[in-house]
Formats: C-alpha cells, structure tokens, sequence
C-alpha cells in the first residue's frame, strides 16, 4: 500500500513546527512547503522540503502533485497591512486551493481563527459554547482574511466534491502562558492539535465543515461539538497553567468583551506580536 502524503503549507511557522514531530506516522510522508530554511529530514523521518511561496502557482502545482491531503497554515498570522493580507492570505489560499483541486486533492484542512468572528460577545456563547459556524464578525484585516479563506473553501467544496474542514484555532503555543489570562480561554495544546488534524484526516467523507481547534479548557467559549463529531477529543487543559497566570491582570474592555480580545482595539493594518 502506497504511503500517504499529507502536503502542510506553512510549515516552519509555531504551528507547523508544532505538528511536524506530532504528524508523523508510519507509513506517512510529510511534505513540508515554507519560504523560509527548514530543518532536513531527521533519520528515519519520512520528509520532503519545499521551498516556496503559497502566492506561486507553479510552485503550489508541483507541491501538490501527488498529495493525499492539504493542511494549509500558510499565510501572515497576525495583522498586516491591507496589501500583504490580500496577496498572501487571500490570493495565496485561492493559488492553494486551485492547485489542489488541479492535483486531485480530495481532503483539505484550512487553518482560520478566532478573529474571523473576533468580534463576537464572549456572553453570547452560552453553556454549550459559540457555535463553531457562527457567522464572521472580524476584528482585523487577518480576521476578514480568515473568513474569506472559510468561503473559499466552502466554495471548492459546493463546486468540486472536495472535503474540506476549517479550523478556527483559538491559540496554539507550546503553553497558554504568551497570551497571559487570555489563554486559558482560547489555547489549543500542541498534543490536542494533532488530535485535531489526525481528527480531520480521518472522518469519512466529512463534506465542509467549520470547527472550532481548542483544547478543552475549564475557561472556553468555544463549542468542541463540532469538532468532536469529527472524532476529536480534547485531552489537555489550560487550566492546569493557571497558577503561573494567577499574579497577571486579565483583559479589561473590549479585550474582555469581544472573542478578538486585544485584536479588537490594535490598529488596522499595522503588524502586532499579540
């Protein structure tokens, strides 16, 4: 039986580089696609590096030849100018998606976030959380560009048969501690993470669907049923971090009010670390 091959765009980025150790498998190959230098494959790990821009089509063609599946983290993860976003979160997903289509790609993960529907009121999520498909509310020009790459890919579904799950992360680092308070909201452990993706790999014929990528945290807002329906289960809790946070102030006004938290008062158009 042929090895599969699951292509992951953005790959030398946080979360990529969380889940390329996490990903491996038997009888997988991970074909690893970043514009920036990447680790060689390590003794015994079934890797291919591609150097490349998600904006090239020739480039996305020829990472595509031969994948079984797409997960596609590339593209700026914070706020950008208007200009940046629009060539290579937009016009980028759109070169991805045509070039899996082209390929014969049958399965494909996006990556979106918690800012296309930033802002969202925290208090409207109820006891069973914020729906995973509520509809966008951005809080940035990231936050419009994730909802524009979660109507792509709705898009290559209705009209190509193509089965594709979008992730509407929450936060994933190594810890929840980067984000301070915040994090014990939204954080998607790494080992969670590749439950995740290994989730959305799997289910059969899944169709297009929006989930949210959390852990499951005493302190969420978000909705795992979603996500669970696909097989996830969330092991992980940012809770047990919350003693290290607990001398750190929380968000206050619309950083508390909103799912965007500190997105939703940052400057439009203008890199932040946050």
């Amino acid at each position: 039986m042929a090895d599969q091959r699951v292509l992951i765009t953005g790959s030398a980025g946080i979360v990529g580089t969380l889940m390329r150790p996490r990903l491996r498998r038997p009888g997988r190959v991970l074909r690893l696609l970043d514009l920036a230098a990447q680790p060689a494959a390590e003794d015994g790990e079934a890797a291919e590096i591609v150097t490349g821009s998600v904006t090239d089509p020739a480039v996305m063609a020829g990472a595509c030849a031969g994948a079984d599946a797409l997960i596609h983290l590339g593209g700026h993860s914070r706020e950008n100018s208007w200009e940046a976003t629009l060539d290579v979160n937009i016009n980028g997903t759109h070169t991805v998606l045509e070039a899996a289509r082209q390929a014969g790609v049958k399965r494909v993960i996006l990556a979106s976030s918690n800012h296309a529907v930033g802002f969202r009121r925290n208090a409207d999520a109820g006891e069973a959380g914020l729906p995973a498909d509520s509809s966008p509310r951005p809080d940035t020009y990231y936050g419009v560009s994730k909802a524009a790459i979660e109507s792509l890919g709705s898009l290559y579904h209705s009209r190509f048969g193509m089965d594709v799950i979008v992730v509407r992360i929450g936060s994933c680092f190594e810890t929840p501690l980067p984000l301070g308070p915040r994090g014990l909201i939204t954080w998607l452990s790494p080992d969670d993470g590749a439950r995740l993706f290994e989730a959305c790999l799997s289910a059969p014929s899944p169709g297009y669907r929006l989930i949210w990528g959390v852990s499951d945290n005493t302190r969420r807002i978000y909705s795992l049923a979603e996500a669970e329906a696909l097989g996830y289960k969330s092991l992980d809790n940012a809770e047990a971090y919350a003693g290290q946070l607990a001398d750190k102030p929380g968000p206050t006004g619309a950083a508390a009010e909103f799912v965007g938290g500190p997105f939703c008062t940052a400057p439009l158009g203008e890199f932040n670390p946050i």
